[in-house]
């Protein structure tokens, strides 16, 4: 039995795309917000998220990006001042749910972030700042 699906379109051009101007150790800057400590960088919205480190990356965690509607395309994640290995039954998880991970250093976690959405894919960023690097915010 076919029933009728009804989609509206709030917004299907939006200038206001997600942009990561900067970064420190204290947080980022993204599409002129300051954000302080990590944070998950959504289609149009950022989140704090609650980790400390790479350490904190866990099922429960990466489970704010596997719900998101419309389901995303691609996790990039920045784990610091370097490329952290991550547990494979973690990101085996999030290609089950048809998200490709990408797992950077956050300086070009940023960079990725930022090339993905001027290409208008549906992306998110789960962000750590970086220690070795500061600049005031």
């Amino acid at each position: 039995m076919y029933q009728r699906t009804r989609v509206t379109v709030l917004e299907p051009e939006s200038p206001n795309i997600m942009f990561i101007e900067g970064y420190s150790n204290r947080g980022f800057t993204i599409s002129g917000n300051v954000v302080v400590g990590p944070c998950a960088v959504l289609p149009r919205s950022i989140l704090q998220w609650n980790v400390g480190s790479h350490r904190d990356i866990s099922h429960e965690s990466l489970s704010l990006f596997r719900l998101l509607e419309p389901h995303i395309e691609i996790l990039v994640l920045g784990t610091g001042d370097r490329v952290e290995r991550l547990h494979s039954d973690m990101l085996k998880q999030m290609r089950e749910c048809g998200i490709a991970v990408e797992v950077q250093d956050t300086p070009n976690a940023c960079a990725t972030f930022n090339f993905l959405m001027s290409e208008k894919r549906i992306v998110a960023a789960g962000l750590i700042p970086p220690q070795g690097i500061y600049q005031g915010m």
